[in-house]
């Protein structure tokens, strides 16, 4: 009879320990952030593991300190300390479903780049409790392409996400979001009103990591970053406002706290919405969070004319508004 300890052995995921490591940055990986540039490095090992060696001083670039933002330089040398990391034989394969339903989802792709429908539901990386998420999926897809996410969605988001599928791309998309010309226009189901047909929401955020791991983000006019959000109404149904929402910087989770802070949450939003918006929602039969990236708009190369990408409302969300719509005319 097999001892029942060394079955949970057997169980565990195997794991290889890497002893410190010097990387000299290439010139095509150049101007990646420190911490995508160690996710990149250490494949399968949690984000949270990574922010923490950040933290604690010991990643080292040049032999200094850095924080998760900074940039590299071709010829850095990135020290890296031990970290176990699993080994390729235990990690578990992307199911072929989720990368046959990826692929079908391409909005717009060239030699350079693509731009992905999410769907609500699926993380765009594995992690936290995730085995895969979408840039995992695409990358067992096509595994003779470098793909990086060029920006994130929420995972109960849906709608435009880019990836890049050279290092030169994803530079020059890094560039377009930090001068700010990529257009970002979403989708969003408010249960409030809005002050006016416009209303501008320019309210510093700021992270909080809660006990358990859970991350919120808050109003904070005294540690938060800047943050711009442009709600437009396209129609209202009662106490409710259907926008399009006009996304000016990137902040985590910035239109659901936002929405949240002018009394008007996003529906479906059960981390910053109150229990009587929860009740809305599900009066309307929402089953995930009414936010959809309906709208990107960039240049995929330094010469070209600028592309405007679209996703189409998923069918769900768009038959709750048939339904708000109904409950509208009937009051």
């Amino acid at each position: 009879m097999t001892d029942p300890s060394a079955r949970r052995a057997q169980r565990q995921p195997q794991e290889r320990a890497q002893g410190v490591r010097h990387v000299r940055v290439s010139a095509e990986a150049a101007g990646q952030r420190v911490d995508n540039f160690l996710l990149a490095e250490l494949r399968g090992v949690p984000r949270a593991l990574v922010y923490r060696l950040l933290r604690r001083g010991e990643v080292r670039v040049n032999k200094g300190r850095v924080k998760p933002q900074q940039r590299l330089q071709a010829g850095d040398d990135v020290r890296i300390p031990p970290v176990r990391t699993p080994t390729r034989d235990a990690e578990r394969p992307v199911p072929a479903g989720l990368t046959a339903a990826l692929a079908e989802r391409i909005l717009y792709e060239d030699s350079r780049l693509l731009v992905l429908d999410k769907p609500a539901g699926v993380a765009v990386h594995g992690g936290s409790g995730v085995a895969h998420g979408v840039i995992e999926a695409l990358r067992a897809g096509r595994p003779e392409l470098t793909l990086e996410l060029v920006h994130r969605l929420d995972r109960e988001t849906s709608g435009c996400l880019m990836v890049a599928k050279r290092r030169s791309a994803l530079r020059f998309l890094h560039a377009q979001l930090r001068a700010g010309a990529v257009a970002k226009r979403y989708r969003a189901l408010l249960l409030g009103p809005l002050a006016g047909p416009l209303q501008r929401v320019d309210l510093p955020l700021a992270k909080n990591q809660l006990q358990g791991g859970e991350r919120m983000v808050r109003v904070d006019a005294a540690t938060g970053k800047p943050a711009l959000t442009v709600f437009r109404r396209v129609a209202a149904y009662g106490g409710m406002t259907l926008v399009d929402v006009d996304l000016h910087t990137g902040r985590t989770h910035q239109i659901r706290v936002h929405a949240a802070a002018i009394g008007a949450p996003v529906a479906g939003d059960d981390k910053y919405g109150r229990p009587e918006h929860r009740a809305q929602a599900r009066a309307l039969g929402l089953e995930r969070l009414f936010l959809h990236a309906a709208e990107l708009g960039f240049r995929a190369r330094e010469d070209a004319a600028p592309i405007t990408v679209t996703a189409p409302l998923p069918e769900a969300l768009a038959a709750v508004m048939q339904r708000a719509e109904e409950q509208s005319r009937a009051l």
